[in-house]
C-alpha cells in the first residue's frame, strides 16, 4: 500500500472547533480552548501533525453561506502550524443534519438540500485551503454509522470528492465508512477515487477497557466496581465485558482466529481486513482516532497505547490520537502526569 507521506503521528484537536458542548459555540471558547503555546507542546512532543474536528455550524450557515468568524479559527490554526512545522487534517465532524452521537440527527443521508450544502462547503474549503496542498488533507465526514447509510454515503460522497477536484486536483482527501470509521466499514467504500485519496478508520478496541465508565453508552453501570477493567486480559475476558455493555453490534472487535491473551497480536489481527483492502487499492490507511478514557487506571493505558503503537508501526500507519485537552481522553489533562513521558515514546 501507498504511504500518507507527511502524517506519522499526530493528536486530535477535539473539542475546540467541534462538540463544544450546548451554548459553547462563541468566540470565547474558540479564544481560549487552544492557543499558540499548544502547538508548540505538540511539537516538542515530536508529533508531527494535528486533525482538527471542525463542526459545519462553526464555518456554514444552515441556508450554506460561509461564517468567516469560525473559518478564522481554521486559518488561524493553519498559521500556527506552520509556524510550528506540522501537518493538518481537517476533518468535518458534524455535518448540516448529522451528527455521529445522535441517531435522530440522520436527515443528511435523505435530504438532497443538505447534501447539497455540504458539497458546496467541501467545495469552498478545496477553494480556500488548496494552496496548503503540500501540508493540509481534507476529511469529508467524521464516523458514519448505520448499515443503512453505506451506499448514500459513497454516492455523496463521490460528489464531494468531484466537486473537491473541480478546485484542486492533488489535496489529499480522507474518507472512512459506516460504524463509526470501523475496520468493517473500509470494505463497503467504493475503490479510490484517484491517487490522492486516503482510507480512515478509528481503534478504541477493545471498547470494555478503552470506554470503560463511559456515561454516554446506555448499558454502563454507574457503580465503578462493575465497569472498572484492567489491561491486558484475556481475551475471553474482554468479550463477556463487551457484549455484557455493547451487546452483538461489537463482535467485529473478537474475530476467531484472536489469541487467548490480549496483547500486540490482538492489535495486528484486529488491523488485517483494512491492510488486505489498501493492498487491493494501492491506498494509503490513516488511523484517524484511537484512545483511553480518563476513567482507566494510567498505567494500564500506557500498556494499551504501547500495543496499539506496536502494531501500527509494525504496519507503517500513521495516527492520530485522540484527544489534547478534555473530551474525557485527554493527553495533556493531570491523570497522565505520571506515565506521560513514556506515552510520548508511544504515540
Amino acid at each position: 500500500m501507498r504511504k500518507f507521506e507527511g502524517f506519522h503521528k499526530g493528536v486530535n484537536l477535539g473539542g475546540w472547533l467541534s462538540q463544544c458542548g450546548a451554548g459553547n459555540y462563541t468566540k470565547e471558547h474558540f479564544d481560549s480552548f487552544m492557543i499558540e503555546r499548544d502547538f508548540a507542546m505538540i511539537k516538542d512532543w515530536g508529533l508531527d501533525h494535528v486533525r482538527v474536528p471542525v463542526d459545519a455550524e462553526t464555518i456554514q450557515e444552515e441556508d450554506g453561506s460561509l461564517k468567516e468568524e469560525g473559518l478564522y479559527y481554521i486559518d488561524q490554526c493553519i498559521a500556527w502550524c506552520q509556524k510550528y512545522g506540522l501537518n493538518v487534517i481537517l476533518d468535518l465532524h458534524k455535518a448540516h443534519g448529522y451528527v455521529f452521537d445522535d441517531e435522530s440527527n440522520c436527515q443528511f443521508f435523505y435530504q438532497e438540500k443538505l447534501q447539497d450544502i455540504f458539497v458546496d462547503l467541501w467545495s469552498a474549503l478545496a477553494e480556500r485551503y488548496g494552496k496548503y496542498r503540500d501540508f493540509l488533507a481534507l476529511e469529508l465526514l467524521n464516523e458514519v454509522t448505520n448499515r443503512e447509510f453505506a451506499d448514500p454515503w459513497n454516492r455523496i460522497a463521490a460528489r464531494a470528492i468531484k466537486a473537491i477536484r473541480e478546485k484542486d486536483k492533488e489535496i489529499r482527501i480522507v474518507v472512512g465508512g459506516i460504524f463509526n470509521d470501523s475496520i468493517f466499514g473500509l470494505s463497503l467504500l467504493e475503490p479510490p477515487a484517484d491517487e490522492n485519496i486516503v482510507f480512515t478508520f478509528h481503534c478504541y478496541s477493545p471498547l470494555a477497557f478503552t470506554h470503560q465508565g463511559a456515561y454516554w453508552v446506555d448499558r454502563m453501570p454507574k457503580d465503578p466496581e462493575k465497569w472498572k477493567f484492567a489491561y491486558p486480559g484475556t481475551v475471553a475476558a474482554y468479550r463477556k465485558r463487551s457484549e455484557e455493555f455493547f451487546g452483538h453490534d461489537f463482535d467485529s472487535e473478537y474475530p476467531d482466529t484472536l489469541p487467548e491473551q490480549m496483547n500486540v497480536a490482538y492489535f495486528e489481527n484486529l488491523m488485517q481486513p483494512a491492510l488486505q483492502i489498501a493492498e487491493k487499492y494501492n491506498v494509503p490507511l490513516y488511523c484517524g482516532e484511537y484512545g483511553v478514557i480518563d476513567l482507566a487506571d494510567p498505567k494500564d493505558a500506557l500498556a494499551w497505547y504501547r500495543d496499539m503503537n506496536s502494531a501500527l508501526e509494525k504496519y507503517g500507519i500513521p495516527r492520530a490520537a485522540w484527544s489534547l485537552h478534555d473530551m474525557n481522553f485527554g493527553l495533556a489533562d493531570p491523570w497522565l502526569d505520571g506515565v506521560r513521558e513514556e506515552l510520548l515514546k508511544v504515540l
